[in-house]
């Protein structure tokens, strides 16, 4: 078996995982009772993760804190505000992961402090180790007393001998990492103290360092505790992260400050070191999106496993196999973090120990299900998989009378519709007038940072041959050939078209789709009209392929329509457009474009562009022309993804499973 080393026990402290994969932590939200405890979505939801194989699970934070940092024990769990109700739910789930050969550390949070979230965690006073700016409002946080980081020690322990009592098989303490507040003692930028907790970096870790003595003086000695923790800080500024490969004066922890406190926390007791680089200043390193490279901690893991003895995690966008095992058998770390991998395909782990990796669905990096949802709701969900953490209230309706079910358009919501009907036991049939499916994942996955769009629509048509659904491409049907048709049951999801306006000359004037799929060229000076989502990234991989790109925008900024998009996609997008060349006019309109020159009305007056041709992207419009014509004549008839309304791949997917789970 190739991947047999990924598959080997290793040791955390006094517990034995068998394999090399974890659940990498991440909020729970959406999970918790309003006593504090799990309540089942939360109890199902990693289950379903241990049932698909993962060695260790690592819930997301758990808060604790009653005296200095409260919060609203409905956000997530809180193993203090009521033990027994927090010990009793906890029981369900670890029993039944345990079922399954599986281990489970509860994540355990020593606080925010000034990144404190008012939307996810309610309107706390912030607080920090030293009166320093807020990361997200316009306020100076409150320095914390002695006394008080007593108290969040001792919560600690608490917290942890219930977590213990709970069945957990250790903890994560949710500390040196992200900038969070044992963060934010340990970095100098943000920790101005002169006591014992201030100046040295053996001084701004002795949060850290008494925080595992308390939790081992509870639990014992052999009861684990990991950390997670973050080499470098990334920071450039207050605010302002660095991007990938850009110089710049480290204002946080350096690389090689960052070792050392490994070492430093090694010898403190820590078990394990969870790691990767990144704070809420530079929110696109330790949350990445697309456009950062896959594996991107790995050197830095390999880095802090050449200076500690104990096990070293690496998360970071590690869901390639063939990378994860090269991580493995080369010593950059000892086991492997996926997080929404596995809110993608809780099945990874047994699917690729089975090899039947092709069957992994892929995660695609948007963020629009997991980070998004809980910045905007509260939840996590996952943009490619309608069932994570609703496992239970998405389960798969029986088929009491299998339907034959006639699909038109082969797009995520056509195929997702598809997928759902063929595993219940309906059969479905699939038209496409293009040659693949996939829709506009094919143009939206040509950027080299898009690639996983690609491998989504590939693992949809992997997936409806496995389930042996009759797919026609090249195939337009009209209203005409679908009466004609038998089946009982019709589904439209013909898709959107892009949005297309005159400017005089438009032999020159392109969509986006056209440029990306490369039916047309856009010469080595271009200028995209629209600066939402597609436009910039069309906008940035032309840029990276040597173009000079301009945007030009109507509204007052770029991106300011857009779904529950993670706040990293888009801050890291937007400062990438300008690092790579890219010049970005807003409140402006183009008005002509003739002889290779695109005039522009703008605030300041008419502007000249030259250039050898204009991309169209301002939008899409529904493409529903077919299912209006049917609407009337078909009983039963439903119409799905853009073509019902122009939103994202996550509606698209989500309405079609709910649609195609209830048919």
């Amino acid at each position: 078996m190739k991947y047999k080393k990924l598959f080997s026990p290793v040791k955390v402290g006094s517990v034995t995982l068998k394999n090399r994969f974890a659940m990498a932590p991440m909020g729970p939200l959406g999970l918790a009772d309003a006593n504090g405890g799990w309540n089942q979505r939360g109890i199902d939801y990693y289950v379903e993760r241990a049932k698909g194989g993962t060695g260790l699970i690592i819930t997301g934070v758990t808060f604790f804190d009653q005296v200095v940092e409260k919060q609203d024990p409905s956000t997530v769990p809180n193993p203090l505000y009521k033990p027994v109700n927090f010990v009793k739910t906890s029981r369900e789930m670890t029993e039944r992961v345990h079922a399954y050969g599986s281990k489970i550390f509860l994540q355990l949070s020593g606080g925010f402090g000034r990144v404190t979230i008012p939307t996810n965690v309610g309107d706390i006073p912030p607080i920090a180790p030293s009166p320093i700016p807020h990361r997200w409002l316009d306020k100076i946080c409150r320095e914390i007393s002695v006394d008080e980081i007593h108290a969040i020690v001792r919560q600690f322990g608490e917290a942890a001998f219930h977590a213990k009592r709970a069945g957990f098989d250790g903890v994560q303490i949710h500390a040196v990492h992200e900038g969070y507040l044992l963060d934010q003692f340990a970095i100098s930028m943000f920790n101005q103290r002169t006591d014992q907790y201030g100046g040295s970096l053996e001084n701004r870790l002795r949060f850290a360092k008494e925080v595992v003595e308390e939790i081992k003086k509870r639990c014992g000695q052999d009861f684990p505790v990991t950390l997670r923790f973050s080499v470098k800080s990334m920071i450039k500024d207050w605010r302002v992260g660095a991007l990938p490969g850009e110089e710049f004066e480290e204002k946080g922890r350096d690389t090689e400050e960052g070792l050392e406190a490994a070492k430093l926390l090694e010898s403190y007791g820590y078990d394990a070191l969870d790691t990767d680089v990144g704070t809420y200043d530079a929110w696109w390193w330790n949350h990445p999106p697309m456009y950062q490279e896959k594996g991107l901690y790995r050197k830095y893991c390999k880095m802090v496993k050449e200076v500690v003895s104990i096990p070293v995690f690496c998360a970071g966008r590690m869901d390639d196999p063939d990378m994860a095992l090269d991580a493995i058998e080369n010593g950059v770390c000892d086991v492997i973090d996926l997080g929404r991998p596995l809110l993608a395909d809780p099945d990874y782990c047994n699917k690729l120990r089975s090899g039947r990796q092709g069957e992994i669905r892929p995660c695609i990096s948007c963020q629009e299900g997991c980070m998004g949802r809980v910045a905007e709701y509260s939840l996590i969900n996952c943009a490619v998989n309608p069932q994570a953490a609703r496992e239970r209230f998405t389960a798969y309706e029986p088929v009491l009378r299998p339907k034959k079910v006639l699909i038109i358009g082969g797009g995520v919501a056509g195929c997702e519709a598809a997928r759902v009907l063929a595993t219940r036991g309906h059969k479905p049939e699939v038209y496409e007038k293009g040659s693949r499916l996939g829709g506009n994942l094919i143009p939206g996955g040509a950027p080299e940072f898009k690639a996983d769009d690609i491998a989504l629509a590939d693992w949809y048509t992997r997936e409806l041959e496995r389930l042996n659904v009759p797919v026609h491409l090249n195939t337009e049907l009209t209203k005409c050939d679908v009466l004609k048709s038998e089946f009982d049951t019709l589904i439209v999801a013909t898709g959107s078209t892009p949005k297309v306006f005159s400017l005089g000359d438009n032999e020159h004037v392109y969509t986006a789709s056209q440029v990306l799929l490369k039916e047309k060229e856009c010469g080595s000076a271009t200028v995209v009209v629209g600066g939402g989502l597609v436009g910039c990234e069309t906008a940035l991989w032309l840029a990276q392929h040597g173009k000079k790109v301009t945007i030009v925008e109507a509204l007052d900024k770029i991106m300011a329509v857009n779904g529950p998009l993670c706040h990293a996609n888009k801050d890291m997008l937007e400062a990438l457009l300008p690092f790579n060349g890219i010049d970005i006019l807003t409140s402006a309109k183009v008005t002509g474009y003739a002889d290779g020159t695109l005039t522009v009305s703008t605030e300041d007056g008419e502007k000249q562009i030259s250039c050898d041709s204009v991309i169209l992207s301002v939008g899409y419009k529904e493409e529903n022309s077919l299912y209006q014509e049917l609407e009337f004549e078909v009983p039963e008839i439903y119409l799905l993804g853009d073509a019902k309304k122009v939103s994202n791949i996550m509606y698209a997917i989500w309405d079609a499973f709910e649609v195609a789970n209830h048919i």
